[in-house]
């Protein structure tokens, strides 16, 4: 029976996932970050899919989502996007010290998914934390400064923003540092899987994609990093998406 457990982990709203036998085991971990405008418990169906292969997969409630939002305007939680992000990376380094507390890692394997905004968290969190094993990156953007000046000038059209130009840049320097786009180096051969629709309307598609066919060039092995598009798919995770999802932790963690 797959057990799902709500944790506060270090102030963090959280959902684990696990086979309900093997609750207190030493087993892989796998962090899932979800998209904007969701929440942990959208992701329950691929957590217990995860959960049956023998992994314990952890769900975490973003700032201003879920059980962690506060009422913000739907504009000013759109104009914190980045700090969003920036937060996550915060709350996955916590997670992993919950873990650790808990001892309940097999042999510090840990890997991490995301979808849309969780996506491109996971690829800022390939920047900044090399104890990562193995990554699954759904429909989200390694070309995180770039995603981010295009973001802006969208919004740009709709509304006066409420920051200066400065403080503009001073948010792209920061979103610099963790562009995995600018350091491909740090993805130091550990395997990554990308998945996206070809129409995606929100992310855009060739941000991953070109990012793909220049990152091969950095793998020894080249079944190490894999690329899978869908046509005629828009912003959405589709199930065939899931089940190689699954597939991927399953061989590579």
């Amino acid at each position: 029976m797959i057990g799902v457990y709500k944790e506060e982990i270090n102030e963090i709203p959280s959902l684990i996932v696990v086979d309900a036998s093997m609750e207190n085991e030493k087993l892989p971990a796998i962090i899932k970050m979800h998209g904007f405008t969701s929440a942990k418990e959208h992701n329950l169906d691929l957590a217990y899919l995860l959960a049956e292969k023998g992994f314990r997969v952890i769900l975490p409630d973003s700032v201003h989502h879920g059980e962690r939002d506060m009422g913000i305007p739907p504009m000013k939680r759109t104009l914190a996007f980045w700090e969003i992000v920036m937060q996550n990376l915060k709350d996955i380094e916590s997670i992993k010290s919950f873990l650790e507390e808990k001892q309940w890692l097999k042999d510090n394997r840990i890997g991490i998914a995301g979808t849309s905004m969780g996506g491109i968290t996971v690829s800022a969190a390939l920047t900044q934390f090399p104890w990562i094993k193995t990554s699954v990156i759904l429909m989200g953007s390694p070309k995180i400064s770039e995603f981010a000046k295009e973001l802006v000038d969208s919004y740009r059209k709709m509304i006066n923003l409420p920051f200066s130009d400065e403080m503009i840049d001073q948010l792209y320097d920061r979103l610099e540092a963790i562009d995995l786009s600018k350091q491909p180096e740090k993805l130091n051969n550990r395997p990554l899987l990308f998945w996206h629709g070809e129409n995606d309307s929100v992310v855009p598609f060739n941000h991953s994609h070109s990012f793909y066919k220049e990152a091969k060039s950095f793998y020894e092995n080249p079944g190490d990093i894999k690329y899978l598009k869908e046509e005629n798919r828009d912003h959405k995770v589709s199930r065939p998406a899931k089940l190689e999802t699954v597939k991927w932790f399953k061989e590579h963690l």
